[in-house]
C-alpha cells in the first residue's frame, strides 16, 4: 500500500465529513436561493393571480420576516433538542413547503406556504452554521465556513438567472419545484453523514422560555414590517410598528433577566467578542446592501445603461463573494480571524471610500472596480467574522450563537434596504425626473455614509481588547 493511501479509519472519516458539509453547504444555498428566485417571479405572479404588486410582494416578505423573527428561537430549539434531529426537521420542513408553493391555487395558499417555507429556511440557516463545529477540526472551521459563505452567495446569485429560465420554460410554480428534489436530497445526504447529537435530549420542565420566545418574535416581526412596509417612507404605520418592537424589546430584557432559563443570557452581551462580533455584522449587512439598493439607479440612470447591462453588472458582486469565501477561509485557518476581519473591514472601508469620491467621469470601469474591493471585504469579513464566533463558542450554547449571528445579518441587510434607500431617495429627490448628475451624487453621498458606518465598525473591533481572545467561559 502506498504511504499516501488512505487507512482504513481515515477513508470512511473523510467521506463522512465531505458528506455532512455537502448537507450543510446544500442546505445553505437553499435557503438563500429561496429568496433571490422568487423576487424575479414577482410580475409572472402579479399576471398568474390578478393581484397588484403590493400583494404579491407578500410572497418575498413572508419569507423573509418569518426568518427574522423565528432564527434566534429556532437555534435555540436545536440547543435543547439536538441540532441534528431539528436540521432535518427544517429540510423537510423546507422540501414540504417548496411542493406546497407550486401546488397553490391562490395568492393567500402561496403567501402561507413561503411563511412554512421560511420556517424551514430559519432552520437550515441557523443550525448550518451551528453544526460546522460538530463537523470538521477547529483547525478546518474557517474553510467550512468559508465554504457555507460560498454557497449562500451562490444562491443568491443564481436565483435570478435560475428563477428566468425555468419561468421562462415551465411556469412560475417550477421556480419552487426546483428546491424539492434538492431538499430531499440534502435531508438524505443529513441523515446518513450529519454526525448525531453528542448531547443528551435536554428537554426538561423550564429549559425553554416561550414567553420570551413570543416577545422576541412578535418584537422582530414589527420591527421587520416597520423596515420593509412603505419601501424607506415612514408614515404612521412605520412609526407605530417600530415603537411596538421598541416596547416589545424592552419587555424581553425583563423577562430574560427573571426568568430561569432564558432564551438568550444577558451576560452573554457582556463579553465583549460576542457583542463587537454582533454589531459588526450588522453595520456591515447595512452597507452591502446600499449596493442592491443604489446600483440598479446608478447604473441604469446614472451611466444609462440596459436593462441587460445592469443584470450582469449587478451579478458581479454575488459572483466575488462565492470566489472569495473558500480561500478567505483557509487563510483564516493560517493566519487566525484578527487580521482577516480586519482586512475585510479594510478593504470595506476603502471600496466605498472610493464610491463617495468616485468622479462621473471614470464610468463603468471605476464602479465596478470599487464594487470588487467593497464586495471582497464583506466576504472575507463574514467568513472570519463567522469562524471567530463559533470556534469559541461552547457547544451547548451553538445554536442560539447562530441564530444571532444570522439574526444581526438579517437585521443589517432589512435596515439598509430600508434606511439607506431613505437616504439615496432624500438626496436624490424624484427618481422619475431626477438627472444623471442628481443620481450620482445621490450615490455618492449614500456611499459616504456607507463608508461611516464601516468606519465605526472597524474602529468598534480594534477598541474592543477581548474581541480576538477566546471568551472568558464556556457559553
Amino acid at each position: 500500500m502506498s504511504d499516501n493511501a488512505p487507512s482504513p479509519e481515515t477513508a470512511p472519516r473523510s467521506l463522512s465529513q465531505g458528506g455532512a458539509l455537502a448537507s450543510l453547504a446544500l442546505s445553505m444555498l437553499l435557503a438563500s436561493l429561496g429568496t433571490s428566485i422568487a423576487n424575479v417571479g414577482l410580475p409572472t405572479l402579479v399576471l398568474a393571480f390578478g393581484a397588484s404588486f403590493q400583494q404579491v410582494q407578500w410572497v418575498v416578505l413572508a419569507y423573509l420576516l418569518t426568518i427574522t423573527a423565528l432564527i434566534v428561537s429556532v437555534g435555540r430549539l436545536g440547543d435543547l433538542l439536538g441540532r441534528r434531529r431539528l436540521l432535518l426537521a427544517g429540510l423537510a420542513l423546507f422540501t414540504l413547503a417548496s411542493l406546497l408553493c407550486a401546488l397553490a391555487p391562490t395568492l393567500g395558499t402561496l403567501i402561507a406556504a413561503r411563511a412554512l417555507q421560511g420556517g424551514g429556511a430559519a432552520i437550515m440557516m441557523a443550525l448550518t452554521l451551528a453544526l460546522v463545529g460538530e463537523t470538521v477540526s477547529q483547525a478546518r472551521t474557517g474553510s467550512a465556513m468559508g465554504l457555507l459563505g460560498t454557497l449562500s452567495a451562490v444562491g443568491t446569485a443564481l436565483g435570478p438567472s435560475l428563477g428566468g429560465v425555468l419561468i421562462a420554460g415551465f411556469g412560475w410554480q417550477a421556480m419552487f419545484l426546483v428546491c424539492v428534489p434538492l431538499g430531499g436530497l440534502a435531508w438524505a445526504l443529513g441523515y446518513r453523514y450529519v454526525p448525531g447529537d453528542r448531547q443528551a435530549l435536554s428537554w426538561v420542565r423550564g429549559a425553554f422560555d416561550p414567553l420570551g420566545t413570543v416577545l422576541l418574535v412578535l418584537s422582530l416581526l414589527a420591527y421587520g414590517l416597520a423596515m420593509t412596509l412603505g419601501r424607506g417612507h415612514f408614515g404612521l404605520l412605520n412609526c407605530g410598528l417600530l415603537l411596538a418592537a421598541l416596547v416589545g424589546v424592552g419587555l424581553f430584557v425583563r423577562v430574560e433577566g427573571r426568568v430561569a432559563a432564558p432564551l438568550i443570557r444577558l451576560a452573554l452581551f457582556r463579553d465583549g467578542a460576542l457583542s463587537t462580533s454582533l454589531a459588526t455584522s450588522a453595520l456591515v449587512s447595512t452597507v452591502i446592501m446600499v449596493t442592491f439598493v443604489v446600483g440598479p439607479f446608478y447604473l441604469a440612470h446614472g451611466l444609462g445603461l440596459s436593462a441587460l447591462a445592469v443584470g450582469l453588472a449587478m451579478s458581479l458582486g454575488p459572483c466575488v463573494s462565492a470566489l472569495t469565501g473558500v480561500p478567505a477561509g483557509r487563510v483564516a485557518d493560517r493566519l487566525g480571524a484578527r487580521p482577516m476581519i480586519l482586512a475585510g473591514l479594510g478593504a470595506m472601508l476603502v471600496g466605498c471610500l472610493s464610491l463617495a469620491l468616485l468622479p462621473t467621469g471614470l464610468g463603468l470601469g471605476a464602479y465596478l472596480a470599487s464594487i470588487v474591493v467593497t464586495t471582497l471585504g464583506y466576504a472575507t469579513f463574514q467568513t472570519a467574522n463567522n469562524t471567530a464566533v463559533m470556534s469559541d463558542v461552547g457547544a451547548a450554547q451553538r445554536g442560539v450563537i447562530s441564530g444571532m449571528l444570522n439574526l444581526s445579518r438579517n437585521l443589517g441587510l432589512i435596515s439598509g434596504a430600508s434606511l439607506m434607500g431613505a437616504v439615496f431617495a432624500a438626496t436624490t429627490g424624484d427618481l422619475a425626473t431626477a438627472s444623471a448628475e442628481a443620481v450620482a451624487g445621490g450615490m455618492q453621498v449614500t456611499f459616504a455614509v456607507a463608508a461611516g458606518l464601516i468606519a465605526t465598525a472597524l474602529l468598534a473591533a480594534l477598541a474592543c481588547q477581548r474581541f480576538w481572545r477566546p471568551m472568558a467561559s464556556p457559553l
